[in-house]
């Protein structure tokens, strides 16, 4: 027998099938990752079977296969498929495809099993007898811990770790050594899983659903494999539980189920209400773990330990056998697409994925992404929708702040008149509240007031921010930090001004507004440790805070009955960036947030939501709408100036970027490309004939709209295609120059671009 394997080396060259013969004394298959020698020195290098076979050509010398690195198969079928796919659809190579499925510490052997020291009483010991060599004359033990340590392990009968026995006797260790010195117990060992810190959650039971969740779960049940649904419900409609009955029913049917989550803030919670369901069977996978509990969950779902994986965009590719149901949960996150390479998304493999595998796939939001609710409204997904929140709870009371009108009236604080009030009488009556700021740092802009020079990153083209809480200016694109000077470097005026507010400020000017106020910051800056981000959310839900100040990771998915005010300092943050998605993300994250308040209305109507948007834009669409709740229209009108305007999903957006030391080289490059890729489009277009070279609406050359970073200059070539029948030939000439085109800095062609900055 032969096995047809990749090299574990992500480079073109070498991205295809090697053949290499089984020894008999291998049992090797599908999915298995192997040792083999390779290249001209037979040097040993990782690989995946992908496939097997019972001959090969024999003209030439066929290595063999050194040794399986597992006893079992770390490849699923449907994950060897969806990796080729991937490799396809994502222009990367089988092997980049392929490390997408395993945990990456797993590979070079840079994590091990986990063996836990235990002992029991050694084979061939007559228990009473060895007891009593334990006592004196007297009858009173030599030893106290070492008469308590065999006792305990002669009535349990099976082996004990050493940490509970500790439990039972503490510092046991010495008297644990002595009884194996004297041959009366004996040591062994046994693999354990690290688990992720969890908090004891308990469990519960399935609630009475109501008449639109029961619809949402007979549908989804009754559909047919492969199939997708959208769940359209708005925010506090009930959406997670549909999921986990779902799933209730994807386990009775001897499947698994995947859930994705969009951010890691909110995990601990979607995690906690799971495993409240599901118990020890949900596994959970994102990128605060360490590499040790990485592994391990991915074994326990290798093993079939865990049926239900609950995780950030990786798990997507977790080892589930019998997969039945995935879930995207807030399907509209631009965090479901990676950056880095393959730049896939999500909502796309995981439709194939459920297509291979015959699971279904549920998307749930209650802002879908304008193509999800397009595909929906045309028959490619199924629409449920959940037009109401659960128990008849309204939809919270939303108040638009025009801060023009406010400045102009001489308030210049960061609070409207209306949101401070409102906050003075929410911390009165003992409730919570939400202020939402995407922004975070103390101030966004420095500059001298005398000469104008503005404070910018030597590596970035960007400002820097200030930070207040240890004095310094810092970028938040490469890191770079240093101490706030105290004259400008430029001119030697003291006069430097910091302007634009961060949530450092926002919790500086509430504290000052309502000085007895407790309140929490949730921002990268707060959340460094492993467990900060559960221990700032479990700690404002047991009411230890009034307040809770964070960027976009308190928008979205918290359920905290406390909250009746969500307070969005600046609506404008995210709203007029140069990306034809800005309106849409800035409808999304306003009714998102603003969907945290009033989740849990008391039966004397005490408790509806309030929610005060701060803008300088009050009739833009995606503020006006956002606080009528009316996505319907929303989508309406901005699927009608995309198609007006031939903007995704109408088109495609296409873009190579150049980074280098030196601007000019940079330049020419993109210059360069441009030219050749204007030619290659025009090419591939040309064979369906003349008209279909209109096809190619715009082809520029220019800097990015972030010039520099990390000491690099950064042009672009940016590409738009009208979506035709010919667009994915035209890609694919894109695709093709792309591997032609090896210079320095060249960062490759990437499509439909997550951030065009």
């Amino acid at each position: 027998m032969f096995a047809r394997i990749i090299i574990d080396i992500a480079n073109s060259n070498v991205d295809r099938l090697f053949t290499y013969r089984i020894p008999e004394e291998l049992d090797v298959k599908k999915g298995h990752r192997v040792i083999v020698p390779f290249g001209r020195g037979n040097k040993p290098q990782e690989g995946f079977v992908l496939d097997l076979c019972e001959e090969c050509d024999t003209r030439f010398e066929v290595k063999s296969v050194i040794r399986t690195l597992e006893p079992y198969t770390a490849l699923l079928p449907d994950q060897i498929e969806l990796s080729q796919w991937i490799a396809k659809a994502y222009h990367c190579t089988v092997c980049d495809a392929l490390r997408l499925m395993l945990p990456a510490q797993l590979r070079g052997s840079r994590v091990k099993e986990k063996t836990v020291r235990t002992v029991c009483i050694a084979e061939g010991i007559d228990a009473a007898e060895a007891r009593q060599k334990l006592l004196k004359k007297d009858g009173t033990p030599k030893s106290c811990k070492q008469l308590e340590l065999f006792d305990i392990l002669s009535k349990c009968g099976i082996p004990m770790t050493t940490s509970d026995l500790n439990a039972y006797v503490p510092s046991a260790g010495a008297a644990i050594n002595a009884l194996i010195g004297k041959g009366f117990i004996t040591e062994q060992g046994h693999i354990t899983f690290r688990r992720p810190l969890m908090k004891d959650v308990g469990r519960d039971s399935s609630p009475e659903l109501t008449a639109a969740q029961q619809n949402a779960v007979d549908t989804i049940s009754n559909g047919g494999a492969g199939d997708v649904f959208l769940l359209y419900g708005v925010t506090g409609s009930g959406k997670t539980e549909v999921y986990l009955n779902a799933i209730e029913i994807a386990i009775k049917n001897g499947g698994g189920a995947i859930v994705l989550v969009p951010e890691i803030s909110l995990t601990p919670q979607t995690t906690d209400r799971f495993r409240r369901r599901f118990g020890d069977t949900v596994a959970v996978m994102h990128s605060h773990l360490s590499a040790g509990e990485r592994y391990d969950e991915w074994r326990r779902i290798r093993f079939g330990k865990a049926r239900v994986v609950v995780g950030a965009r990786s798990a997507l590719f977790a080892p589930v056998e019998d997969l039945k149901l995935i879930v995207i949960d807030e399907e509209h996150e631009p965090s479901y697409r990676s950056e880095s390479r393959p730049e896939y998304s999500a909502d796309e493999v995981a439709v194939r994925r459920a297509r291979r595998t015959g699971a279904k796939l549920v998307l749930g939001s209650a802002t879908p992404q304008l193509i999800s609710f397009l595909r929906a409204k045309q028959g490619a997904y199924k629409l449920i929708a959940l037009p109401e929140r659960i128990n008849g709870i309204p939809m919270p009371q939303v108040e638009i702040v025009d801060m023009r009108s406010e400045f102009m009236s001489g308030n210049n604080s960061i609070f409207s008149l209306n949101l401070a009030q409102k906050l003075k009488k929410c911390v009165e009556n003992g409730e919570q509240a939400i202020l939402f700021l995407n922004r975070r740092g103390y101030s966004y802009h420095g500059e001298c007031r005398a000469c104008g020079h503005v404070f910018k990153c030597p590596n970035c083209d960007v400002a820097m921010t200030y930070h207040k809480f240890d004095d310094t200016l810092r970028c938040h694109y490469c890191g770079y930090a240093v101490r706030v000077p105290k004259v400008c470097p430029d001119c030697g005026s003291v006069y430097i001004k910091y302007s634009g507010i961060g949530t450092q400020q926002v919790e500086e000017q509430l504290k000052k507004l309502i000085p007895s106020v407790r309140c929490l910051r949730m921002d990268t800056d707060t959340i460094s440790g492993k467990t900060s981000h559960r221990d700032i959310l479990d700690s404002f839900t047991a009411g230890n805070a009034d307040v809770l100040i964070g960027t976009q990771m308190v928008a979205k998915g918290l359920d905290i009955p406390g909250v009746t005010l969500v307070g969005v300092v600046f609506a404008d943050a995210s709203l007029f960036h140069s990306d034809y998605r800005s309106g849409e993300r800035t409808f999304q994250l306003l009714t998102q947030v603003a969907g945290r308040a009033g989740r849990a209305v008391k039966q004397d109507g005490s408790g509806r939501g309030t929610v005060v948007i701060q803008t300088n834009a009050p009739n833009h669409r995606a503020v006006r709408l956002a606080a009528e709740h009316d996505y319907d229209t929303f989508f309406e009108q901005e699927i009608n100036d995309r198609l007006r305007t031939l903007f995704p999903p109408f088109s495609v957006f296409a873009r190579a970027v150049f980074e280098c030391a030196d601007e000019n080289t940079a330049a020419e490059s993109a210059e360069v490309f441009a030219d050749e890729a204007e030619k290659a489009l025009r090419s591939a277009l040309a064979v369906f004939g003349e008209n279909a070279e209109n096809e190619l609406l715009l082809l520029t050359h220019g800097a990015a709209p972030i010039r520099k970073r990390n000491n690099l200059y950064r042009y672009a070539v940016v590409v738009k295609l009208a979506r035709t029948k010919h667009t994915n030939a035209a890609v694919t000439a894109l695709w093709e120059l792309s591997d032609r085109y090896n210079i320095d800095g060249f960062k490759g062609v990437e499509i439909n671009p997550n951030d065009l900055l």
